[in-house]
């Protein structure tokens, strides 16, 4: 799976997303990360290791802790994959604008 598609594959998951929004915060443990939602910590493992996968999340090693921390420039392709759509609609917005503009302008002559 390219990177693109595994980012977007994770970021599908809700639990994933507050995962990835916590760990904005600063780095922190599974249990922590554990905490707010009513699951496992192996299931929030697994949570980690798909985000892993895909670029997102790092895994350090602290003595008996292995903090988790987000990896925000992995998140640069998809940013700049959904601002080329981004540009592409605010384009066509604002010649559907100028249409009605025009139409409008017509109508009251």
């Amino acid at each position: 799976m390219d990177r693109l598609s595994a980012t977007f594959s994770a970021l599908a998951d809700p639990t994933r997303r507050a995962i990835l929004a916590r760990l904005a915060l600063g780095e922190t443990s599974v249990s922590e990360l554990a905490a707010p939602f009513e699951m496992s910590l192996p299931a929030v493992s697994k949570h980690l290791k798909v985000l892993e996968r895909a670029g997102l999340v790092a895994r350090g090693r602290a003595a008996q802790w292995r903090p988790a921390r987000l990896e925000a420039g992995a998140l640069k392709p998809a940013h700049d994959w959904l601002n080329e759509y981004r540009l592409l609609w605010e384009q066509r917005l604002d010649r559907l604008d100028e249409y009605l503009r025009t139409l409008h302008a017509s109508d009251k002559t």
